[in-house]
């Protein structure tokens, strides 16, 4: 299965293990909770998947790369230890807790959840002496006599032998006493995660050409050579950087990422044609409303790819401005919420400034529990950043003046509307920039596959989604409508079609 449904299935496991009886008892017990091993090629996000997993179930997250420990920190150190048995004095050895499952019970501590999920990666690459102690954990649940708690699963993840010389083989019995999950790369779902995160629009429209080279690994005569979706995104990272800084990414730096000569030189082309059509194209004027006649004539004769490649780039644009107006909708949702809050107590005789303090350390300790549990997306944690910022600049501005209760609530109201003004402006900003790349591809293309493409990539793109169906854009509907439409046609007609053919047999010909 790809990652997506690996995703999906991994949740559902974790909710039917932590599923509870009327007695308040696990359903499946532990000894039934099989360990999940989840195998597959190397970035494709197998390590990613967890905290998304984590978060969504609001579960703890330990995460190991087993390659990393010896035999002494898995499983603990010998102690020496004094025991009475049948009346004699004897010393024994025992061992100290092992440092992974210390960190689960850490985590615990930290911030009171008590399930989880403990992923140790990499675990068909252990050490030889070490091996033994993890074939035992992942059968038994259990290094030395020392066991997981109870509501924890075991996630562990490898790479088949295909892909890593140092894997070893697991026997059977193993095998056995584990729910296994097999991985394949995937770019379709890659490009959903790929527009969710806001890789590079060179890299995206690049692979919707060249799906072929998403994801490669060959054995050549002048040694291994792989292009993989970790690369890729690595790549990305290290592009709007440079991009950023007015720095130039050429074919070197290309391949220091991309480990297949002839992928990297291939997209070191593209990418050139790529800032070249940025140019050629007046994508920037395009987004204003204002482009040359010319831009309009040279893409419609412009062969296939090439306009592709021009929609890649609109597409990325206007994700880049959808994301940008996500964060103030966001923003303004919470502070919403809070100042509800804050009327409601203020109702109840507290005062605004320690009501707005009380949120600010209630936010920072869900942040810094989100941390502790593995559980903080990027997303999550600008979200939350955000909002203390917010609400600490709003207590700080209410301390500094001498207010009634009825007129800190009526300061909150103003100052929130100046939020409310900002989303305004972010959603205004890229909802004109929607309907000025509609109108030009409308005016290049008219009702054309290629805006049939670009109603289906609004649709599938994370940001983009998200803001037609937040702000609206008409043109974004319009077009989906008649898609829908000649969709629906299409298959009336086969049916009809299909009725016809069926009669046809049912009545015999004369």
């Amino acid at each position: 299965m790809n990652i997506k449904q690996a995703k999906i299935e991994i949740q559902n496991t974790i909710r039917a293990y932590l599923a509870k009886d009327e007695l308040g008892a696990y359903r499946i017990p532990s000894v039934r909770q099989r360990p999940i091993l989840l195998m597959g090629p190397p970035g494709v996000g197998k390590t990613q998947i967890m905290e998304q997993i984590a978060a969504e179930t609001d579960v703890g997250l330990v995460a190991y790369t087993i390659t990393h420990h010896t035999r002494q920190s898995a499983i603990g150190l010998p102690i020496i230890q004094h025991r009475t048995y049948d009346g004699q004095d004897v010393t024994v050895t025992e061992y100290t807790m092992s440092e992974i499952l210390a960190s689960v019970y850490q985590l615990m501590e930290k911030t009171g959840l008590r399930e989880g999920i403990l992923f140790l990666d990499e675990i068909n690459c252990v050490s030889e002496t070490l091996a033994p102690m993890m074939l035992q954990f992942l059968q038994c649940k259990t290094f030395g006599n020392q066991a997981l708690p109870e509501g924890w699963t075991i996630v562990a993840a490898g790479n088949p032998p295909e892909y890593n010389k140092s894997v070893r083989d697991f026997d059977v019995v193993t095998l056995d006493r584990v729910k296994r999950i097999d991985v394949t790369a995937d770019f379709g779902v890659w490009k959903e995660y790929a527009r969710r995160k806001g890789l590079h629009g060179a890299i995206i429209s690049y692979l919707d050409i060249k799906k072929e080279n998403f994801y490669r690994v060959e054995t050549t005569v002048d040694g291994l050579q792989f292009a993989t979706a970790r690369g890729w995104e690595d790549l990305s990272e290290l592009m709007l950087t440079y991009e950023s800084m007015d720095m130039h990414v050429n074919r070197e730096v290309i391949e220091q990422y991309i480990q297949m000569p002839r992928i990297a030189r291939d997209f070191a082309n593209y990418l050139e044609l790529y800032y070249k059509y940025q140019r050629t194209y007046h994508v920037d004027e395009i987004l204003r409303g204002a482009w040359p006649q010319t831009t309009v004539t040279e893409l419609r004769a412009a062969p296939f790819d090439e306009r592709l490649s021009v929609m890649g780039l609109l597409l990325s644009r206007l994700g880049e401005s959808a994301a940008n107006a996500r964060p103030e909708d966001t923003l303004t949702t919470d502070l919403h919420a809070a100042l509800l809050r804050v009327r409601e107590e203020l109702a109840a005789g507290a005062e605004a400034a320690a009501v707005l303090e009380t949120l600010v350390k209630e936010a920072q300790t869900d942040l810094r529990r989100a941390k502790d549990a593995g559980q903080l997306t990027k997303e999550r944690r600008s979200a939350s950043t955000r909002l203390i910022a917010a609400l600490e600049g709003y207590r700080s501005r209410l301390q500094s003046e001498n207010l009634t209760p009825e007129q800190a609530m009526d300061a909150l109201r103003e100052w929130f509307s100046a939020q409310v003004a900002a989303r305004k402006s972010a959603g205004e900003a890229a909802g004109a920039q929607f309907d000025n790349a509609f109108r030009f591809l409308e005016q290049t293309f008219g009702d054309s596959q290629e805006l049939v493409l670009f109603v289906t990539e609004i649709t599938a793109g994370y940001d983009t989604s998200w803001f037609v169906e937040t702000f609206g854009c008409e043109a974004y509907f319009r077009h989906n409508r008649e898609l829908l439409f000649d969709d629906s046609r299409q298959r009336l007609c086969r049916d009809i079609a299909a009725a016809k053919a069926a009669e046809s047999e049912e009545i015999p010909h004369e």
